[in-house]
């Protein structure tokens, strides 16, 4: 794990970026409101919805145990928002991003990805019994450090391609995701005191620096310790099979999966994109529909 020192010069510099990148979204966020809900799921089964688009047909169904993501996507569904949306962001091996209004007939070079409906999600990150296998549908959303609470966009989804990963290579990457984690926490914990660092820093008090550092290492890792992480046996056994994209774990709200038309998903993630992931043949979703 980097030294806390390292950590502090580069979120320093994070923050400093951060600020500047994010300042429209932060304002447009502002007044963010909890979508109003429409559930139409009328018995303990799934709702299914089927998206006709440019390149085929395919069907997810949502999840009941994230009631507040089902409802709000169903909501959109019916009011047709999805109409005409583009996939405007679109990785290989990775996943497809779609759900941005402002990509409807977005003229080639367009910078997407910061549409919405005018609101965000809470979170209903149920985790680990959803997690990014390879068709799993999930929110999209704005980094922790201007969304501390990993709120979802309110309209914007991606659905996982991924890769498959050999037992070492999940052994391996497990590690990674729990200093990750560990990160997370520290960043979190040296937030709030910045300002007293740098003052410290300044001071060239180097003793009350090593006190403070080994505070908040012995902090972070009592928080990582009531959680830590690990992949279940359902992880293993999926993540080696059909494969997934493991380190969005926990981090992001999974509400479905794809139920049909995997191929249409996998088409779509093997067109060309220019620099920005955009596909350069625009791919275009032309109706969303409740499968009743």
């Amino acid at each position: 794990m980097k030294s806390i020192f390292t950590n502090i010069k580069i979120l320093a510099f994070a923050l400093a970026i951060a600020c500047i990148g994010c300042s429209a979204d932060n304002a447009n966020n502002q007044n963010n409101m909890t979508a109003k809900t429409d559930s139409t799921a009328t018995d303990n089964g799934r709702t299914k919805v089927k998206f006709e688009t440019s390149m085929g047909n395919f069907t997810v169904e949502l999840y009941n145990e994230t009631p507040k993501h089902r409802d709000n996507f169903l909501k959109l569904v019916k009011d047709s928002f999805y109409n005409d949306v583009l996939f405007h962001r679109v990785i290989r091996n990775f996943m497809i991003q779609t759900g941005d209004p402002d990509s409807k007939n977005a003229a080639p070079g367009t910078m997407l990805g910061a549409g919405g409906p005018g609101y965000n999600i809470e979170a209903e990150i149920v985790y680990p019994r959803f997690f990014h296998k390879k068709g799993a549908l999930a929110a999209a959303r704005q980094a922790d450090q201007v969304n501390p609470r990993r709120e979802s966009s309110g309209s914007q989804f991606y659905i996982v391609t991924g890769r498959s990963y050999t037992q070492d290579q999940l052994t391996q990457m497990q590690a990674q995701i729990a200093n990750m984690r560990m990160q997370q926490i520290l960043d979190s914990l040296v937030v709030p005191l910045r300002k007293e660092i740098m003052k410290l820093r300044m001071a060239g008090d180097s003793a009350a620096l090593d006190k403070l550092s080994n505070e908040l290492m012995a902090q972070a890792r009592s928080e990582y310790d009531k959680a830590p992480f690990s992949f279940t046996d359902e992880q293993v056994k999926a993540y080696s099979t059909i494969g997934g994209t493991p380190h969005l774990d926990g981090q992001y709200t999974v509400f479905g999966e794809v139920t049909d038309g995997m191929d249409v998903i996998e088409a779509i993630e093997s067109t060309s994109t220019n620099k920005a992931d955009r596909p350069n043949e625009d791919i275009k979703i032309i109706s969303a529909t409740v499968v009743e």
